[in-house]
């Protein structure tokens, strides 16, 4: 039974798939149809015109009944049925030229709606169609073009100007001159050198570099950027599915209301009037046009949202959950401050932290040092290292014992007094205190933190104007942390020390203030990500167990995009219930008309249609700010 439904799935998709390439043709044809039944009248052969619409008519008509029968084989049942009835209806009665333009109209909107769902695809298309299938890999002293999958860490590969870069990695040799706007919005190219990181699915635009893979292609940056894409692409809107519900009620709404027209008025023309001005076939199409447009729109700006639900849900969020580090904060720590001895210049205290620190792989040592060359400063490289895992270094610098290390490492070799006076109520709540003393003295102190993103406070006003009513901050940190990190920001609720598990908790109890939505990094974050209405994850930086947990995921490192991409979520929903209700508003009035005898088939066929291809191109509104 399995198999039989996974071959039914086949055969349906390949069915659906034959229908679409043959739409340009079968408008084509109905179109010629039209037209040499008119020649035909002009040249005084009236009597074949009739024959002429009908025969253009039947290849319409049996290709929608193909495509009828794939759907009901899905079973989705859709406004189609309303076309195929009108055609065959308008044929059996002699309306052959309303018969022929009803599938003028239907095979054009046909096509119409796929160009314009291309349209709004394409900036998703775009990612996809950008993925390297080969890089240039450096072989036994030669360069080998070789496919991505054979690609493996620490791998060198050069990077031609004009590549998309192909997997994630360091910059090993030149100067990287990257284009980032495909991923993340960015206008401007970034730099970056040797032992940089650089992400895939950037383009080289400056001169040629060699990269160090760092991961395998398939679990690269941009390799889950691409599977994001594609399960957005496959998805369907909930939008999509409630206009289908209204389908069954508005076919039956047409059939009674024809047979209706008929029983009254006894004319069966009026029935075939009805039946044709009720044929919306790209009305329910309208409604996948705006929420692809808002995808590809929100895609533009380094948003990736996975398909029309997330959409919705994220034009509906009253209420935010944010993490903390990597997401309010920007994750990495940083020089806070430099607290040197008297006698003793901060330049001073960083020169010598930092050339004790090129032999450190700690990460607050990188950072220290990364301080220093970000100053322009010349380090020396340091002598006789001793390094205790996870406590500090010593050696010499410039004929110095230099020590580097916690406040307990330096402590123990020169004493509590100095620190202690140096320090006073100096170091912030959630800071790291790095000592550093030469020649068995203390030298100074040099202060890391994490801290807020720039424009944080405004971003969280911003939020609120935008429609989220409450803000909480959940963050596994101390509580005298989070307290610091949060004072004066417009957040209504502090909730600190937690576990993942207490994380999830706190996302479902806020769903009593309506639809939540949790931003977060971290693989800690996942299931909370996963419990939320809407989990937004930090893409570029987080970890890929957030990423996929989310329901929508930022390619660039900017929290301040959240903010239009709720923007273009709202409008896209808004304009797809534009057109749903637009549309089947217009259609019902024109149905009336009809049925009272105020429109005859012609008339009903192109009216019904000029109100579909309106409605698609409100649809596409949404691809515009």
């Amino acid at each position: 039974m399995a198999e039989r439904g996974r071959l039914d799935n086949l055969l349906n998709m390949d069915a659906a798939r034959q229908f679409r390439s043959v739409r340009p043709w079968l408008a084509a044809l109905a179109a010629l149809g039209l037209a040499a039944g008119f020649a035909a009248r002009f040249i005084g052969l009236g009597s074949w015109a009739g024959t002429i619409w009908a025969v253009a008519t039947l290849p319409i008509l049996l290709a929608l009944l193909v495509e009828i029968i794939t759907s009901l084989r899905r079973g989705d049942l859709g406004l189609d049925i309303v076309a195929a009835l009108s055609m065959s209806a308008a044929l059996a009665v002699g309306e052959s030229l309303a018969a022929a333009v009803v599938a003028l109209m239907y095979a054009g909107g046909q096509f119409l709606e796929a160009f314009a769902e291309r349209h709004a695809r394409r900036e998703m298309t775009a990612l996809l169609s950008r993925v390297p299938r080969t890089a240039m890999c450096h072989r036994d002293g030669q360069l080998e073009e070789v496919p991505l999958e054979r690609i493996r860490p620490g791998d060198r590969l050069l990077i031609r100007q004009g590549d998309v870069v192909p997997v994630d990695g360091e910059v090993a040799g030149g100067v990287a001159v990257l284009d980032q706007s495909a991923l993340t919005g960015e206008s401007l190219p970034g730099q970056y050198r040797p032992g940089e990181a650089v992400m895939s699915g950037t383009t080289n635009v400056g001169d040629a570099f060699d990269l160090t893979a760092t991961r395998l292609a398939a679990d690269s940056t941009y390799a889950g950027v691409i599977r994001l894409v594609e399960t957005a692409q496959r998805s369907r809107a909930p939008m999509s599915r409630l206009a289908d519900r209204f389908a069954i009620v508005f076919l039956i709404v047409t059939v009674v209301l024809a047979a209706v027209a008929w029983w009254l008025s006894g004319d069966p023309i009026r029935a075939v009037a009805v039946m044709v001005v009720a044929t919306p076939c790209p009305l329910i199409l309208a409604v996948p046009v705006a929420i692809v447009s808002g995808l590809s729109r929100a895609a533009r700006i380094g948003v990736l949202i996975k398909g029309g639900k997330a959409i919705e849900t994220l034009a509906r969020v009253r209420a935010l959950v944010l993490d903390k580090t990597g997401t309010l904060t920007v994750g990495e720590a940083h020089i806070a401050a430099i607290h040197p001895v008297a006698g003793v210049s901060e330049d001073e205290v960083l020169r010598f932290a930092a050339s004790l620190d090129q032999a450190s792989k700690h990460i607050i040592g990188q950072t220290i040092v990364a301080a220093a060359r970000r100053r322009g400063m010349t380090l020396v490289i340091p002598a006789e290292v001793v390094e205790t895992a996870g406590e500090g270094i010593s050696g010499r610098v410039d004929g110095h014992q230099v020590l580097v290390g916690g406040l307990h490492f330096i402590a123990g070799r020169i004493g509590n007094d100095a620190l202690a006076t140096l320090l006073g109520g100096k170091r912030q709540p959630g800071a790291l205190a790095a000592g550093v003393a030469v020649d068995g003295k203390l030298a100074g102190v040099i202060i890391l933190s994490d801290e807020l993103r720039a424009g944080t406070e405004t971003l969280l006003r911003q939020l609120r104007d935008a429609g989220i009513e409450r803000i909480v901050l959940a963050t596994g940190d101390r509580h005298d942390v989070a307290r610091f990190i949060t004072a004066g920001l417009p957040i209504d609720l502090v909730r600190s020390e937690l576990t993942p598990d207490q994380k999830v908790l706190l996302v479902l109890s806020e769903r009593k203030n309506g639809p939540v939505m949790m931003i977060g990094d971290g693989v800690n974050d996942a299931p909370a990500l996963a419990a939320a209405d809407l989990g937004l994850a930090m893409g570029a930086k987080g970890a890929a167990a957030s990423a996929e947990a989310a329901d929508a995921v930022l390619l660039v490192d900017q929290l301040d995009r959240v903010v239009p991409a709720i923007g273009i979520a709202k409008r896209s929903r808004r304009i797809a219930l534009q057109s749903v209700i637009a549309g089947m508003g217009l259609s019902l009035v024109a149905m009336v008309a009809a049925a009272l005898g105020h429109i005859v088939p012609v008339e009903g066929a192109l009216l019904q249609e000029v109100i579909d291809v309106a409605v698609i191109f409100n649809a596409l509104r949404a691809l515009r700010g």
